[in-house]
């Protein structure tokens, strides 16, 4: 009996002893492989950053394509795809309110003052005056000929409804933008409007600076106006920042002005042109949403960004430290018929009207923040739809003096394998038509290696058939070394600056958000180059991608199945 628990007890402990040295044999092997798959960096400064990002990328030894393993589209798409195949699917933008009426009007609204009811943390019910309007009008009872009245509400921005009525994806019957020069240019893309009113809610645009800022002009220039701060942007006094003229109506109002504010009789002359160039060369970026604007100016990056006055008042921290300077045309919500409507929709159009700007109406608007400013009379009011189009197309040909450089890292990881893969294969193949052929472009892929496919070159006819021919070539499967691959991706910039000192340096990472690794292996070099770098989501986790895009105020995209051209399209006119 002795014998046998002697035996039991060295068998027990021969059990644990081999267990003991398979945890360490297994954590040794776990640590290797982390340490290969995400190198940990230590004591990165600013003076040594280039040295220490170059150690890195030699540990993760990238595999560099050869011209001759390179795949080339012999067929490369040279021009946009069409406009009704880009705009999204119109279920991605639902009714906010939805009528039942015998006779029922949709309209599309701008988002300020339809938007979302939980779309500002100090006032959560900042965006819904047009919402409680609609709902109020559609609980009333009205009739048109012994015929019930409703109204359904769509929220899209103004750029895309523009969008959608010029491809005839999506027609309603109304239309409110936030101002009059998008129904110019819809009418200069030959749509029929008729203007039902010139103000369903009152609100302007303007430009706001620190209080230092503010006194800073004031000091210099006597005055502060959007010519003054222009100027002292071209003087490079101050860094100003405007979000996307295709998209925004602020960013399309201060486009506009700022080219009259150079040549106040064309804005579109050579001079305007020269002005304009000069003033951009200053303007450290323009943001691809209000979003990526608002976080810049909160790190100072920024001393100046634009926004309408409802938001602004309706934000405490911008209200307390920041003063509003109105600019442009005024945002007075305007309402337009589209085409000819029938003459029940006509009256009940009507009825709308006057419900929307009676007296509660109006009070209502004013508990959100609108009808403000009203002493504000707009400057440069009869521009003409041809020539904002044309202005459009100036800025984005003009918008960039310097350089343009850009790496595209795409995740071809197993984790993407499928649809989301040839979303982004699809999605980015058509939405780099939107890419400037005067700018300089390279590719990453990675998956457990991470691989240079295209070296940085001009983004001529050459370079984009071996962009396209590559992209469509993706397949996927492997590990998930997002981080290792920004690396390669910032080496690569790097290597660029001397041959091109004072170009504009990004990066665009298109992938599902996971990774193996961690973001701190490679924040301090983003950080010290001070590289924005771009996320765009494909079925991600997008909370991941937002964290690395926020090092440096970058746009996070979440890209879907519907809209993903629709968002890179804007994404590259803004930055490319």
């Amino acid at each position: 009996m002795i014998n046998e628990r002697k035996n039991t007890s060295a068998n027990f402990s021969a059990i644990i002893v081999i267990v003991i040295i398979a945890v360490i044999v297994g954590g040794f092997a776990f640590l290797v492989a982390s340490l290969l798959n995400s190198t940990i960096v230590e004591d990165v400064t600013p003076e040594n950053t280039e040295e220490s990002l170059a150690s890195y990328v030699t540990k993760v030894n990238p595999r560099f394509k050869t011209e001759a393993e390179r795949s080339k589209d012999q067929n490369v798409n040279l021009t946009n795809i069409a406009l009704e195949e880009e705009v999204p699917d119109i279920s991605k933008y639902p009714f906010k309110v939805e009528g039942k009426g015998d006779i029922n009007l949709e309209i599309i609204s701008s988002p300020e003052k339809a938007g979302n009811e939980t779309s500002n943390g100090n006032d959560p019910k900042s965006d819904v005056w047009l919402i409680e309007v609609v709902k109020n009008f559609n609980n009333a009872g009205y009739k048109v000929d012994g015929k019930s009245v409703s109204v359904s509400l769509r929220s899209i921005s103004s750029g895309l409804a523009v969008d959608y009525i010029t491809s005839g994806v999506y027609i309603p019957d109304a239309f409110s933008p936030s101002n009059d020069y998008w129904a110019s240019m819809l009418t200069a893309n030959g749509i029929t409007l008729n203007k039902e009113a010139d103000r369903l809610v009152g609100n302007t645009a303007g430009i706001l600076l620190t209080n230092a800022t503010q006194q800073k002009i004031l000091d210099k220039y006597d005055s502060v106006n959007i010519g003054t701060i222009i100027e002292a942007t071209a003087n490079n006094e101050i860094a100003m920042g405007y979000t996307n003229p295709y998209a925004s109506s602020a960013g399309l109002n201060f486009l506009i002005n700022s080219l009259y504010s150079f040549d106040n009789s064309d804005p579109l002359s050579t001079t305007a042109i020269e002005e304009f160039q000069k003033f951009q060369k200053n303007v450290p970026f323009v943001a691809y949403n209000t979003m990526q604007m608002r976080n810049a100016v909160e790190s100072g990056t920024l001393n100046g960004i634009i926004m309408e006055y409802q938001s602004y008042i309706n934000d405490i921290e911008l209200k307390s430290n920041y003063i509003f300077t109105p600019y442009g045309i005024r945002h007075d919500n305007p309402l337009y018929s589209i085409g000819q409507l029938s003459k029940e929709k006509s009256e009940a159009i009507k009825l709308f009207v006057d419900f929307a700007t009676n007296e509660d109406s109006q009070k209502l608007a004013n508990n959100y923040g609108f009808n403000a400013n009203n002493d504000y009379k707009s400057e440069n009011p009869d521009t003409t739809g041809e020539t904002l189009i044309s202005a459009q197309k100036l800025w984005k040909k003009e918008k960039d003096s310097e350089e343009i450089i850009a790496v595209f890292i795409i995740d071809t990881s197993g984790s993407v394998d499928g649809e989301p893969l040839n979303e982004m294969k699809e999605s980015l193949i058509n939405a780099a038509t939107y890419i400037n052929s005067n700018n300089y472009v390279g590719l990453i892929t990675y998956n457990s290696k991470v691989t240079v496919n295209l070296p940085i070159a001009e983004f001529d006819l050459n370079q984009r058939s071996y962009f396209s021919g590559e992209i469509k070539g993706l397949s996927a499967g492997g590990g998930t070394r997002t981080f290792d691959a920004i690396a390669v991706g910032l080496q690569m910039l790097v290597e660029q600056q001397s041959d091109h000192p004072n170009a504009k340096q990004m990066l665009f990472v298109l992938s599902d958000g996971n990774s193996d690794g961690n973001l701190n292996s490679v924040r301090p070099y983003i950080e010290n180059l001070n590289i924005p770098v771009y996320t765009i989501g494909y079925n991600a986790n997008i909370e991941a991608l937002e964290q690395i895009s926020a090092i440096n105020e970058a746009a996070s995209i979440n890209a879907d199945t519907d809209d993903i051209i629709y968002k890179l399209k804007n994404l590259f006119n803004a930055q490319m």
